[in-house]
């Protein structure tokens, strides 16, 4: 279900400049709606999605009063192919969004082995099938423009595998692959993709999930995360990990990875796997 609301042009500070307007899903709580007041803070248009009409709703009444743009509401359900086709088709063809805040996702506790094949499904399918498709349905037409921006949110769970959350973290180990991969192809024609690596953060993900959200010892909250993102989405960055602070880390860990990949040879098997005489 879509509801469009009219409201008066966005106050510019160059008239002359158009904002592009942001898609942002999973808008109606959490980083989501975080990202919805900080992009409508710098005076962008919104489109926002998410399952919970009523919580939209009250979102977009706020920000448009306090911020004179632009808000429609796209109540959908992303595990689901009717509504997840109908965002994509607004992507594909609404040439005033700009820019793509893949936001929403679940998490799923417990072992691997304890959990149903259905919710695991339900998992994969939000995390990665629906932002692979919005991504796939943007991206074209960005590239065509010759600028935008994809803005995909990860996890470091996807780099720690010793964490436990084997399904979660290889969903969000797509995402960063997915960002990564994606601005290797597209930043050459002028547009951003950005991979977003928060750690625990202070949203309702953990609740919907089962955990405890004060059994944590360290988490970091909403607001802060957004804001550490933003400064990276505002240097380009490709990839973003806020509670990171040292970021040389990041820096080894890459030149790691490109140095393993310089010692595999297609022609020939490595000597420690052939057969012993």
């Amino acid at each position: 279900m879509t509801h469009f609301y009219a409201s008066t042009h966005s106050q510019r500070d160059n008239a002359l400049t158009t904002r592009p307007a942001v898609l942002i899903t999973g808008a109606s709580t959490g980083i989501g709606a975080v990202y919805a007041k900080r992009f409508a803070q710098r005076g962008h248009d919104l489109v926002l999605v998410a399952r919970d009409q009523s919580r939209l709703d009250a979102l977009a009444t706020r920000l448009r009063n306090e911020h004179s743009i632009a808000v429609e509401v796209v109540a959908a359900d992303l595990t689901q192919i009717s509504d997840l086709t109908a965002v994509e088709s607004r992507l594909r063809n609404d040439n005033r969004i700009g820019i793509l805040v893949n936001n929403a996702g679940a998490a799923l506790s417990g072992h691997f082995i304890d959990q149903s094949t259905d919710s695991v499904a339900q998992l994969v399918a939000l995390n990665t099938t629906a932002l692979v498709r919005l991504a796939s349905a943007i991206a074209p037409r960005l590239a065509k423009a010759g600028e935008g921006a994809i803005i995909n949110i990860g996890s470091v769970v996807g780099l720690a595998p010793e964490f436990g959350m084997s399904v979660y973290g290889a969903t969000k180990a797509f995402v960063l692959f997915l960002s990564q991969g994606l601005s290797l192809e597209l930043s050459p024609q002028g547009v951003y993709v950005q991979a977003v690596l928060p750690a625990a953060t202070r949203t309702e993900i953990w609740d919907r999930s089962g955990v405890d959200i004060n059994t944590l010892k360290e988490i970091m909250e909403v607001d802060d995360l957004v804001d550490a993102a933003l400064v990276g989405f505002d240097r380009r960055e490709p990839v973003t990990i806020p509670p990171l602070h040292d970021a040389q880390r990041w820096d080894d860990l890459q030149s790691a990875r490109q140095g393993l990949l310089g010692q595999i040879r297609q022609t020939s098997v490595a000597q420690r796997y052939l057969p012993l005489e």
